[in-house]
């Protein structure tokens, strides 16, 4: 079942680069939140993406806004990757897919002719209530933080 804009987001805790705990529902009422979906730490795509929503954190705290990025990772990765890139958000990991399959971003990919599943590089911007405003599909990794900062200006 594909989630669309207007559904009440799916609630979930996973486990942050420092070990704590965190759910969507400790944000209602306080932020928007951004909820990206990316594949793997460290590699190009994800670290242009990555360093692009680290360079625009004031702007987003100005939206009222928080970002959490979710990936299959472990723990220990999403440290080594918030220690290179000096980044300054949530890293989330969700190693076995829960929230990825909840989120419906866990999705048989290709690549070079083969077939594999894997995370869909996908976006969810969450208002205060816990509701989807904006679903971004096919994020460019270049302008991922521009384009998330325009959406977010827009709805305001």
């Amino acid at each position: 079942m594909s989630l669309k804009v207007g559904d009440k987001a799916p609630e979930f805790t996973l486990l942050d680069q420092d070990e704590n705990k965190i759910s969507l529902k400790n944000f209602k009422n306080k932020s928007n939140v951004v909820l990206y979906f990316y594949p793997k730490a460290m590699t190009p795509g994800c670290t242009v993406q990555a360093c692009g929503i680290r360079d625009v954190k004031s702007q987003l705290k100005k939206l009222d806004t928080v970002v959490l990025a979710v990936s299959p990772d472990s723990v220990s990765r999403l440290v080594k990757f918030q220690e290179k890139e000096n980044l300054n958000f949530t890293l989330l990991s969700d190693e076995n897919n829960e929230v990825a399959q909840k989120y419906d971003v866990w999705k048989l990919k290709k690549n070079y002719g083969r077939e594999y599943m894997g995370i869909v590089r996908t976006s969810y911007i969450i208002d205060k209530k816990g509701k989807i405003k904006h679903i971004m599909n096919k994020v460019k990794t270049k302008t991922h933080h521009d384009d998330i900062i325009n959406i977010l200006k827009e709805e305001n």
